[in-house]
């Protein structure tokens, strides 16, 4: 992209890397460019009065004119934005840019001495806070952060799980509920499947949180928010907890699934749907589809974990029949080498000792379900320490 800042002068912005720092002082610029040197993944920009001889070498791009009509193209091509401009001037300028906080790249500010990395704007789901802590680590600076939930050393909400994969239902009470995190109110956190390691500081769980086994567990009992991490899809009675609450989806259901050569991805994803309906799990809590390498190529599977962002893993005849199944078929074995593909795929990759749904036959797929095992799940089963 070609922006002109003045007239008779453009500037080509680009996003090579994920984050652009900005400078447009004599001192900003040399710490931008010491910031360069460790900071991967970032494109500079500065004003080409500062200009040195390296830029071109370097890939550092210049302008010429004022750096407000540079940022509006930077917002969109940007996770973050780094600039070494005053707090004050920055936030006049990205002002009008703003629209929300889930698609707003993450904005840090340095002071011109390098002293100090502020985190300015989207610190949670924009980056800006995590971004602040590298970049001060890089200069040898302070951090600043002031979102509550990390002054407070407790839960981020709207980050809860983020490194594991967990992905929320719905995004309408992560407010409220971050409020009630971060007001030290009484706190629901349902943990039915899904990494366990999510506590992430070197203090106990606070004592206005609570862990449960499951919903029915929490609701039997008084407490002002909740956190629920399930894989299923909750009962009419069980969403009485989401009054002021949020569902997090771990990624713990896996696919195993075989299936006719030719078989049309609109049929695939029938059955996958039409599966996890019946064994009341959320889409959004697959991680894998898994099948033996013969269909490595298949379009259909292929066009499946694309549209839905899940892995795809093949499996030789052999690891297939080095685990033992309920049904063996020598059909199977016949055209495949293999047994059986759904079932032992599905066990090779979660580690499960049994599957929640072994084998359906439907049209031209078979599909089985099973739940990863180093995550204790299922209702009923995930064990846990109360607080």
């Amino acid at each position: 992209m070609t922006l002109v800042l003045e007239e008779g002068k453009e500037i080509s912005v680009g996003a090579n890397g994920a984050y652009a720092i900005v400078a447009i002082t004599k001192h900003g610029v040399e710490i931008a460019r010491k910031l360069l040197g460790s900071f991967q993944g970032a494109d500079l920009y500065y004003m080409k009065k500062f200009e040195k001889g390296d830029e071109l070498e370097r890939d550092i791009r210049m302008f010429d004119g004022s750096v407000r009509l540079l940022l509006p193209s930077l917002f969109k091509e940007y996770k973050g934005i780094v600039c070494i401009i005053s707090l004050g001037a920055v936030v006049r300028m990205i002002a009008p840019l703003l629209i929300d906080k889930k698609t707003d790249p993450g904005i840090v500010v340095i002071d011109d001495k390098g002293e100090n990395v502020i985190s300015v704007l989207s610190g949670h789901l924009g980056g800006a806070n995590e971004l602040t802590i590298e970049v001060a680590e890089m200069l040898g600076a302070n951090p600043i952060i002031t979102t509550a939930s990390d002054v407070q050393k407790t839960i981020p909400v709207d980050l809860f799980g983020k490194k594991f994969g967990w992905v929320w239902d719905s995004a309408e009470k992560l407010t409220p509920v971050s409020a009630s995190v971060v007001n030290e109110e009484q706190i629901a956190i349902v943990q039915e499947s899904g990494e366990k390691d999510w506590w992430h500081y070197d203090r106990p769980l606070p004592p206005n949180m609570t862990l449960y086994g499951s919903v029915e567990e929490a609701l039997d009992h008084e407490f002002d928010a909740a956190l629920v991490i399930t894989h299923r899809l909750l009962s009419q009675k069980e969403q009485e907890i989401l009054h002021n609450g949020v569902v997090f989806r771990p990624k713990v259901i896996v696919i195993g699934m075989g299936c006719n050569r030719g078989t049309k991805p609109e049929e695939i994803q029938s059955v996958i749907m039409d599966t996890l309906q019946e064994l009341n799990f959320s889409t959004k809590s697959v991680k894998a589809l898994c099948t033996i390498d013969l269909k490595k190529d298949e379009e259909g599977l292929l066009e499946t974990v694309q549209k839905f962002g899940w892995e795809f893993i093949t499996y030789t005849p052999e690891e297939l029949n080095s685990i033992h199944i309920e049904q063996p078929s020598d059909t199977v074995f016949k055209y495949t080498g293999a047994y059986g593909v759904s079932e032992p795929a599905a066990l090779l990759y979660s580690g499960a000792e049994g599957l929640n749904l072994v084998k359906k036959k439907s049209g031209n797929v078979t599909i089985s379900v099973g739940l990863i095992s180093n995550h204790p799940s299922g209702k009923g089963s995930f064990t846990h320490d109360r607080k």
